[in-house]
């Protein structure tokens, strides 16, 4: 009897595999192994409507899909190791899987800074028991420190501040997003938060956390200065799940540049037989580079293109352009493309609030980001996808 295709990791990009494997015509065993006892679930909405108490279920499909489209349901325990010459993973509660092919898709774990005190109300945010603890500090809290103004810790900040609290917003960088998509927008998130009444402080890290009988009341920041705040939220970044593979001979990324699951740009590792998907899989792309795409949408698309590519089907055609977006009070923002920190920023629109931006590089397009201006970032994707020369849309503006 054929042994079973296992995907370890029951997130999005885990579910959206097992989806597409059926979609593409697999009709053999299916395993989703998930660490968390909980069905698959939508993590965006957990730093917005979820900690905001706006909803109270982010499931991504009942348990009667599972059923349907015969998934077999591994929850509630982690995978430990891989030996892949056995083809089989085992899990923490000590139970064996044979596999035929293997897929992992096991995302990300939160940043933690070393060296702070152990105090309550002081948070991560990642899981679905991390979003509920946060949620029921918040309701009690009147103050909260945000550390790091990336999408997570802007996010939070946006949400704390919607319901109430008095944030604080600190970020070592000039502003906040400036490693993902450079200054000139990051001033512009920046306003944009300080408008709503968050207290913005670039260019500052955190010291140490003050407690009284061990919760937190308040944070010595670098510049010397104290803030009270009976909420913390450590929101320094991510990094790939990847620890229960170290000894497993499956070729990882070095941490300094950004670790992760090596895979060829239709996910194939250095094992065979074993493939890598979503935020932990760093794919081979056009430029040569292996890199990690955190975006919600590149799950689906990456996971269309490994099933394909493991069945030995035809791969979609289509030109991929990147997207993701991020929701702070009620503006969108959005991106396609590939805008980075290092490109060239043309701010073609701004009320004050909603703006628009091209990005390029040699004066190619690479990107369009956009706030409050949904229509107009979407009808760029065909310009991004043709690499347009920026100054023909310049002209045109």
């Amino acid at each position: 009897m054929t042994a079973p295709i296992v995907i370890v990791g029951a997130g999005l990009s885990g579910l959206r595999t097992a989806e597409e494997l059926r979609r593409a015509g697999y009709e053999g065993e299916l395993v989703l192994v998930g660490e968390e006892p909980l069905l698959p679930y939508d993590r965006p909405p957990l730093s917005k409507q979820f900690v905001r108490g706006e909803t109270e279920d982010t499931t991504l499909r009942p348990a009667e899909f599972f059923e349907e489209k015969q998934i077999r349901l591994r929850l509630g325990s982690a995978a430990k190791a891989v030996d892949t010459a056995a083809r089989t993973v085992i899990l923490a509660d000590g139970e064996t899987l044979a596999y035929e092919h293997l897929v992992i898709a096991t995302g990300l774990r939160p940043r933690r800074l070393p060296g702070l005190p152990e105090l309550t109300g002081v948070h991560v945010l990642r899981d679905h028991a991390d979003a509920l603890a946060l949620r029921a500090d918040a309701t009690a809290a009147k103050s909260a420190l945000i550390v790091g103004a990336g999408f997570i810790g802007c996010e939070v900040a946006a949400s704390l501040r919607a319901e109430g609290l008095d944030v604080v917003l600190v970020e070592p960088q000039p502003t906040p997003l400036a490693s993902v998509l450079g200054e000139t927008i990051g001033g512009l998130v920046a306003r944009l938060h300080r408008a709503e009444g968050v207290d913005l402080r670039c260019g500052i890290g955190l010291d140490t956390l003050i407690g009284d009988s061990g919760k937190v009341r308040g944070a010595r920041l670098s510049d010397g200065s104290e803030v009270d705040a009976d909420l913390v939220v450590i929101g320094v970044g991510s990094r790939p799940t990847t620890d229960w593979l170290v000894d497993s001979g499956i070729e990882l990324a070095e941490p300094t540049a950004g670790g992760g699951v090596l895979a060829d740009e239709v996910g194939r590792t250095s094992a065979d037989r074993v493939w890598a998907v979503g935020d932990v899989a760093a794919w081979l792309h056009d430029t040569g580079d292996r890199k990690r795409v955190e975006h919600w949408t590149n799950a689906g698309e990456q996971a269309k293109i490994l099933s394909c590519a493991l069945l030995g089907a035809d791969l979609p055609t289509a030109v991929r352009v990147p997207y993701f977006w991020s929701d702070q009070y009620e503006i969108k923002i959005q991106a396609l493309g590939t805008p980075g920190a290092g490109d060239t920023v043309d701010v073609v629109s701004d009320d004050g609030r909603k703006f628009l931006a091209y990005f390029s590089q040699g004066g190619a397009l690479t990107g369009v980001v956009g706030a409050g201006m949904t229509g107009s970032v979407m009808k760029m994707r065909a310009k991004v996808a043709a690499a347009t020369p920026v100054a023909e849309l310049l002209t045109a503006t």
